[in-house]
Order: C-alpha cells, then sequence, then structure tokens
C-alpha cells in the first residue's frame, strides 16, 4: 500500500464508533522489592512500593481505539464492586463510551493481581467468575446494541472466555450487525465458535488455529493454509486471519483459492503482550473506514510492528503507523 493511501485511511479513523463487546477486566500490578522469607511459610516476602491498575481485557481493546482516533464504545459485564468502578472510570477517563457496561449483581468484576519482585512477576492472583452471564443481561445487552448500532461503524467481539459471549451474545450481536449491514470482528477463541460464526473477520493466533481443528500441530504453510480454509468455510465468516508472530499474517477470504500473507516488519521486539488487541483494533478501524480487508492487514501488520517495540500491554497511535507504512 503506498503512503497517500495509508494516510487516507488512518485519517479515515478519526471519530469513528465502534462498539466493542466482551469480557472487560481490571489488570492490577503491584511492584516491589523481595529480600526475605515469611516466618508464616516457605514463601518470599515483596515489600510493596507502587499499585497500579489499567483496563484489560476487552477494555484493552477500547483503548486502543481511542488512541488511534476512535471512540470505543464498551459493551461487557462488571460487578457491583469497587474494580467495576475503577474500571469504568478509568474507560471513561481514555474518552469511552461505557453505555454498555452493565452492572451484574453478584457477579465480581474480573480482576487480575500481578505481583512483581525486581522486575519479575512471582504471583498472579485472579477474581473472576467464567460462567455465562445471567439471562437477564444477555437481553439487556443485546437489546441495548440494537439501539446503539444504528450510530456505530462497525462491531468488535473480543473474547477472554469470561462469560459474557457464552449465552446468545456472540450469535444476537453478529446477527444484529449483518441486519444493519456494519462490519462484525471477532478477537474470538475456538470454543466461541463451535459451529457458524458468519462475521466479517475472525482473527487468531497459530495457537488457538491449532486448537480449532483439535490440537493439530500447524508445522508448515501448507497445514496453515490448509486449516484456515477449513475454518472459513465451517465458520462461514469472510474472512479468517491467522497471526503467526514472527512470520507474519495470513489472511483467508470466501471466494479466494489462495490466502493473502504479510511478512512482518523487521523490528526489535521487547513485548508481544496485547499485540492481538492492536491487529483487531486497527482492523476494525481500518475496514469501518473503507479499506479492502488486504489492506486492512497490512495496515494491522503495521500497527503490530510498532506496539511489539514497547514493553507490557500498549497501544499505538496513527502517526506511528503511518511512520513504518513509509519504510
Amino acid at each position: 500500500m503506498d503512503s497517500p493511501r495509508a494516510r487516507q485511511l488512518l485519517d479515515g479513523f478519526s471519530g469513528k464508533r465502534i462498539v466493542v463487546i466482551g469480557d472487560v477486566m481490571l489488570d492490577e500490578y503491584i511492584w516491589g522489592q523481595a529480600g526475605r522469607i515469611s516466618p508464616e511459610a516457605p514463601v518470599i516476602v515483596v515489600d510493596a512500593e507502587r499499585h497500579s491498575q489499567v483496563p484489560g481485557g476487552a477494555a484493552n481493546v477500547v483503548n486502543n481505539l481511542c488512541a488511534l482516533g476512535a471512540v470505543g464504545v464498551m459493551f461487557g459485564v462488571v460487578g457491583d464492586d469497587e474494580a467495576g468502578r475503577l474500571l469504568t472510570q478509568a474507560l471513561a477517563d481514555e474518552g469511552a463510551d461505557t453505555i454498555g457496561l452493565l452492572i451484574e449483581t453478584g457477579r465480581p468484576t474480573t480482576r487480575k493481581t500481578r505481583v512483581f519482585a525486581h522486575s519479575q512477576q512471582v504471583v498472579r492472583v485472579d477474581h473472576e467468575h467464567r460462567g455465562p452471564i445471567a439471562k437477564e443481561t444477555t437481553s439487556s445487552l443485546l437489546s441495548l446494541l440494537g439501539d446503539v448500532i444504528v450510530d456505530a461503524d462497525a462491531i468488535l467481539i473480543s473474547d477472554y472466555q469470561k462469560g459474557v459471549l457464552g449465552s446468545g451474545v456472540l450469535e444476537g450481536a453478529i446477527a444484529i450487525a449483518r441486519e444493519q449491514k456494519k462490519p462484525v470482528t471477532g478477537n474470538l477463541k475456538p470454543a466461541a465458535f463451535p459451529g457458524r460464526c458468519p462475521a466479517t473477520v475472525i482473527t487468531m493466533n497459530i495457537h488457538e488455529a491449532s486448537l480449532a481443528v483439535s490440537g493439530r500441530q500447524l508445522t508448515t504453510r501448507e497445514h496453515i493454509n490448509e486449516v484456515g480454509f477449513s475454518i472459513l468455510s465451517r465458520t462461514g465468516a469472510d474472512n479468517i486471519l491467522i497471526t503467526l508472530g514472527s512470520q507474519g499474517l495470513t489472511l483467508f477470504s470466501a471466494g479466494k483459492t489462495e490466502p493473502f500473507h504479510v511478512n512482518p516488519r523487521l523490528v526489535e521486539v521487547y513485548d508481544t503482550a496485547g499485540a492481538g488487541d492492536t491487529v483487531i483494533s486497527t482492523m476494525t478501524l481500518a475496514l469501518a473506514a473503507g479499506a479492502s480487508a488486504f489492506e486492512a492487514v497490512e495496515l494491522a501488520n503495521d500497527a503490530a510492528a510498532q506496539v511489539v517495540k514497547k514493553v507490557g500491554v500498549a497501544t499505538v497511535t496513527r502517526e506511528e503507523i503511518l511512520a513504518i507504512s513509509q519504510i
């Protein structure tokens, strides 16, 4: 893609409203030093020095969208607790619309607490309930989505297997998007689509693609291609995007007999955490801005190259994507 076209599409990100439906969570970090063993048990004692909290899961997808100049409209479930209130406020502070972030009484906000000593993670504590959300919550989410979708440019489904998509929300959201002729993308785990899942694009990494075919090892390009087209046929999606890490991105499209492959940008990789969120966010915005699926993959590849150069779960800007697309 030439630079003028990349700039045109990236400029088109501005102001787009993308509804994100999925599993939100609050990521907590406790940073400290360890120099002694507890007298109570054979474990290290971490002297906490600082504490931070950031939106995680589907909420991190919204952060990516906001960083790219769009408005992320968050649809998900939190508990009636302090973590839920902190998460809702953090998203609002980033410029997100939290109209679809519903409270389900009796269900805790998913919270992951990571403890670091000398910059090394020593333990993670999860507070969550992974069962399906209540039927009443599902009905409220889909009813509200039907109202909000009119002013949205696309729907993005972000699956972390915490229960939001396990009770008819996935099928309902895709049906609403298709009816309204809006692009619908999904960063989905294999367990989320045992059958038909006619999204515009479904993204997954190589490990998830393997799980989608009962754990078959995908050791060659021929294996990957066979599985990619198999998943495309089974789901009824328009496109399947498999991210291959250091080998780039491969897109499988309905009606095409050959995949479209994009080699990775040669950059120094510091951290791949959150790269999948950046890929799906960029690709969704590109489609909403009028890009073809192939152009959207190229921009997503450039965005991924920029985000893996940063430490920790991070976001990228349109300027950073444009800078690398010109190389």
